[in-house]
């Protein structure tokens, strides 16, 4: 069905991270202004994590990662993430390359791994405003093919009951979904035995209203904050 884009550029998600009890630190996701990848003018969408004065004493992050998207969110054109988590330091970028269907990971400017990829590939971060396209329905399942230039996974999203949320955004009716994810890093690293969950507003902006895991080094929750520019495109 043909319905207005749930986000917009300018749209920016401000969230509260705790590892269990314990405020460690903030994150954000943005729509940025679109930026040209080879001549295709590209969607652009930016997650940064940093925890706060108390976490950086154990373990400090400062991490953004960057997804470049093709026009009508055909597929992912460009990923890139700084990622400085405890003693981690990587500068990554994968470019897709589709007509021949590789995708080329470079660190620190030094190409490392080429992996063969499918026509239709979105990098990590792009998936999470893919889901947000789709209309959201308890029991659904969804496959979406994603790569981070180390890894191809085709992800399986299952969305759960509907539930009501207080966040310090505000109350929210929201649909949990729980990707089937084989393997996580950085950040979001899971517990062998963790489960991400995210919980989407049930209204037409399908936002990301919580995230939860049980992740290597403890139990980890971000909350919705703070809402800025989330008014659909009539595009």
């Amino acid at each position: 069905e043909e319905s207005p884009r749930p986000f917009a550029t300018g749209e920016l998600l401000h969230y509260k991270i705790k590892w269990g009890l314990i405020p460690v630190g903030r994150a954000t996701l943005e729509v940025a202004p679109s930026e040209e990848v080879n001549g295709t003018i590209c969607d652009k969408f930016v997650l940064a994590v940093r925890t706060n004065e108390f976490a950086d004493a154990f373990y400090k992050i400062r991490t953004r990662a960057e997804s470049y998207v093709a026009p009508n969110f055909r597929r992912s054109l460009l990923y890139k993430k700084r990622q400085q988590e405890g003693k981690t330091d990587r500068d990554v970028v994968v470019r897709f390359d589709y007509g021949r269907k590789m995708a080329f990971y470079s660190n620190h400017g030094k190409l490392e791994r080429e992996i063969p990829i499918r026509a239709t590939t979105f990098d990590p971060l792009a998936i999470a405003y893919l889901f947000r396209l789709g209309q959201v329905r308890l029991g659904e399942k969804r496959i979406l093919p994603t790569c981070d230039g180390r890894l191809v996974q085709e992800v399986e999203v299952t969305v759960k009951a509907k539930e009501k949320l207080r966040v310090p955004a505000g109350k929210f009716e929201a649909f949990e979904a729980s990707p089937a994810l084989k393997s996580l890093r950085g950040v979001f690293k899971k517990s062998p035995k963790g489960i991400l969950r995210v919980w989407y507003s049930a209204d037409a902006r399908r936002i990301p209203v919580k995230m939860s895991s049980k992740v290597v080094v403890g139990s980890f929750t971000a909350r919705l904050e703070k809402i800025e520019k989330a008014t659909p495109s009539k595009d």
